[in-house]
C-alpha cells in the first residue's frame, strides 16, 4: 500500500463540517493517521477549504465560532501541499479528457496520478465522471462502516 493518499477539499470539508459522509471521512482520516498514511493535495486545497469555510460563515451555515473552530482544525491538519510543476499541465489535459468544466478537481487527480496514490473525494459527480477509467479514485460515500465505526 502507498504511504500517502491524495485528498480534495470536499473530503477535508467533510471532516470539519458535519454533512453527508462525515462519519466515513473521519473514520478514514483516523485510520490513515493510525497507519501513518500521509495526506497530500495540490496547494490549491488550502484556498478552497479556507474560501468554503468563510462562505459557510457568511451565509450562516456555520456560526462565526464554528467557522473559527473549523478553520483552526484545518490549520492543524498535517497535509503536504504540493506545488509540483507537472500538476497543472496534466490537470488541463484531464479536464479535457473527462469533460470537466474547470481544472480545480482535475488538479487533485493529476497529483494523485503523478505520485501514484489513491485519490479520495466526497464529490460524487467527479467520482462518477472518472471511476470507469481511474480505478484509484475513491468516493467517501462508497465506504461502508461496521457497527464499531471502522471502515470495511
Amino acid at each position: 500500500m502507498n504511504s500517502q493518499v491524495c485528498v480534495d477539499a470536499s473530503f477535508i470539508l467533510r471532516t470539519l463540517v458535519p454533512d453527508l459522509f462525515t462519519e466515513q471521512a473521519l473514520t478514514l482520516l483516523a485510520n490513515w493517521q493510525h497507519t501513518q498514511i500521509g495526506l497530500i493535495a495540490p496547494a490549491l486545497l488550502a484556498f478552497e477549504v479556507t474560501a468554503t469555510l468563510r462562505r459557510y460563515v457568511h451565509f450562516k451555515r456555520l456560526t462565526p465560532a464554528q467557522g473559527d473552530k473549523a478553520f483552526e482544525q484545518f490549520l492543524q491538519m498535517n497535509i503536504w501541499l504540493s506545488h509540483q510543476n507537472g500538476i497543472f499541465p496534466l490537470a488541463w489535459q484531464m479536464a479535457k479528457q473527462f469533460h470537466r468544466p474547470t481544472a480545480y478537481d482535475t488538479a487533485y487527480l493529476a497529483l494523485a496520478q503523478l505520485v501514484h496514490s489513491e485519490f479520495w473525494t466526497a464529490d460524487e459527480k467527479l467520482y462518477n465522471s472518472v471511476k470507469k477509467k481511474l480505478s484509484w479514485v475513491k468516493w467517501v460515500g462508497s465506504v461502508a462502516l461496521s457497527s464499531a465505526g471502522e471502515v470495511e
